[in-house]
């Protein structure tokens, strides 16, 4: 089954005097890209964060927000210095915009991120096994959602390929159509330039060039790839997504190759067609793990 790399899952508890709030947004990459906003009494567990978001998400532009409130009873303290930054910081915007600087801005200035510190800023063991539990549940839901966003662009994935399967079958009935153009293509010149000629000769060249624009090989080996196609979507693999893209390329080349050898406006069109279709599936299959 394929899985969107698009997902969101949010966590909260409350622990030991303390209300935790954990927040994940995936978006598509190629590569794992984790993006996090932590809360100071958890920084130093970042590496070991990092590692179980990898573990549970393993590809996507992850953005993972920690943050923390202090409940009642619980003893506080500033950080002066990173709270004097963020005064002179909205003072100077209030300078410029021409706002009048009042005590509104200390409030604002006292709320920003790790200025109001808890005193207690070591994590209880206790606390530490309550965070790893609360990412693993908002990974959780961002697989689930994940899993459902894949299901709808499975479906249009799926849907194009048998498209391309049909227009396959389009092309058969305008190849004899096209051989027997060309025959009469060459019969006309010849009689235009008013000149005997070798009919069992001309029957030979026509086979030589007619077997040069055959296109029997590249619509069997198409349709192979779009059987192969269909056959790993429905599998279990971690990283279907790739796996599929490099299939899609032995898709385009022989697309490719149908239309350059086509000779033939109709088929032409057909081939313009596929590759229509085949680059709304690159641009779907962008966002399946």
């Amino acid at each position: 089954m394929l899985r969107s790399m698009t997902g969101y899952g949010k966590a909260t508890f409350s622990i030991e005097g303390f209300s935790v709030l954990i927040e994940i947004r995936s978006l598509n990459s190629k590569q794992f890209d984790l993006n996090t906003r932590i809360a100071l009494p958890f920084r130093d567990k970042e590496n070991e964060i990092r590692t179980l978001v990898n573990h549970q998400l393993s590809r996507g532009k992850i953005d993972l927000a920690i943050s923390i409130e202090k409940r009642e009873n619980s003893s506080v303290t500033l950080n002066m210095e990173l709270a004097k930054q963020y005064l002179e910081l909205f003072s100077q915007m209030a300078r410029e915009c021409d706002i009048a600087i009042t005590a509104d801005l200390l409030v604002q200035a006292i709320k920003m991120p790790d200025v109001a510190l808890n005193t207690k800023e070591e994590i209880s063991d206790n606390l530490w096994r309550q965070l790893i539990h609360g990412i693993g549940y908002a990974c959780d839901a961002v697989n689930e959602f994940r899993q459902s966003e894949g299901s709808a662009l499975e479906k249009d994935i799926i849907n194009r390929v048998k498209l391309i399967n049909c227009l396959i079958d389009e092309i058969t009935p305008l190849e004899k159509k096209r051989i027997e153009t060309i025959r009469t293509k060459f019969e006309s010149e010849l009689e235009d330039i008013n000149v005997e000629y070798d009919r069992n000769r001309l029957e030979e060249e026509l086979i030589y060039y007619i077997e040069k624009l055959d296109i029997t090989e590249e619509k069997v080996r198409l349709r192979k790839h779009c059987e192969f196609f269909l056959e790993t979507a429905r599998g279990h693999d971690e990283s279907l997504g790739k796996k599929l893209g490099f299939i899609l390329q032995e898709f385009g080349r022989e697309i490719n190759t149908l239309g350059s050898k086509a000779n033939d406006f109709q088929i032409q069109q057909i081939v313009v067609n596929m590759k229509d279709e085949l680059e709304k599936i690159k641009e779907q299959l962008a966002n399946i793990l």
